[in-house]
């Protein structure tokens, strides 16, 4: 597990996240984009015909996490190493490289400045969940709170769970 970072040389920041899995990436590239696959790690349920430039996709939450959708975009696709989408208004970017006999995946978020913390610690969990680990439910605030104060510096203040959020 590798500790997320901030890019400042976009337009809008983001945030990096890298994990070594011990599958290949044909396999991750499958957790990536097979809806039952994402079921399992992802934080919504997501709807997308085919993973195909320009295709529209829409990410459902689950109703009793928060009573939201957002709709996005297939932004590039090159099986299995990389896959790009806006998720509502940000950019979320997979990559996939073989390494050691398994895969470098590495997570970038493009995002407004303000929940750079909240999503960084969201994408662990997720990650931690798509490397096989159960993490608590609780493990999210500590890790939001430590890239609140570590981010702050650089993308100001950070908010944390939106709006109707039904978690901790």
């Amino acid at each position: 597990m590798s500790k997320a970072t901030i890019l400042a040389d976009g337009v809008r920041p983001a945030v990096r996240l890298e994990r070594y899995l011990p599958d290949p990436p044909a396999t991750v590239w499958r957790a990536i984009t097979d809806r039952e696959q994402l079921r399992s790690w992802f934080p919504c349920d997501v709807l997308v015909g085919r993973w195909k430039v320009g295709a529209a996709i829409t990410f459902v939450f689950p109703p009793e996490v928060i009573d939201l959708a957002l709709t996005g975009e297939v932004l590039a696709v090159s099986e299995p190493s990389a896959l790009a989408f806006s998720w509502g208004d940000e950019i979320l970017r997979f990559e996939l490289a073989e390494a050691d006999g398994g895969t470098r995946l590495v997570l970038v978020d493009e995002l407004p400045a303000g929940i750079a913390a909240r999503n960084a610690a969201g994408w662990e969990v997720c990650l931690d969940r798509l490397a096989g680990l159960n993490p608590a439910a609780e493990t999210w605030r500590p890790r939001f709170e430590a890239y609140a104060i570590a981010f702050e510096p650089a993308l100001g203040p950070q908010e944390g769970p939106p709006a109707g959020y039904k978690g901790d």
